[in-house]
C-alpha cells in the first residue's frame, strides 16, 4: 500500500498564490490587447481580486473592492 503524500501549507499557499498571479498576468495580456492601458488593465484586474497595485508613480493603489457582477 502506498502512503499517502503530504502537502505543507507554505507549499499549498504558494501554488495557490502562483497560480492566481498567473491568471491576473493573462487577464492583464488579454485586456491590453483590447486596447486599455497596461495600468489601468491592472487596477482593473487587482480590483477583481482585491490586491494591491503599485502604479507608475510607485505608490501602492488598493483594488476596489468591486463584486462579481451578475452574469444571470
Amino acid at each position: 500500500m502506498k502512503a499517502a503524500s503530504t502537502v505543507t501549507i507554505d507549499d499549498l499557499m504558494v501554488a495557490i498564490e502562483t497560480a492566481r498571479d498567473k491568471v491576473m498576468a493573462d487577464e492583464v495580456r488579454s485586456l491590453v490587447k483590447f486596447g486599455i492601458p497596461r495600468a489601468m488593465a491592472h487596477q482593473m484586474v487587482a480590483a477583481r481580486y482585491q490586491q494591491k497595485v503599485v502604479v507608475e508613480e510607485g505608490e501602492a493603489v488598493e483594488g476596489e473592492a468591486a463584486p462579481w457582477p451578475d452574469i444571470s
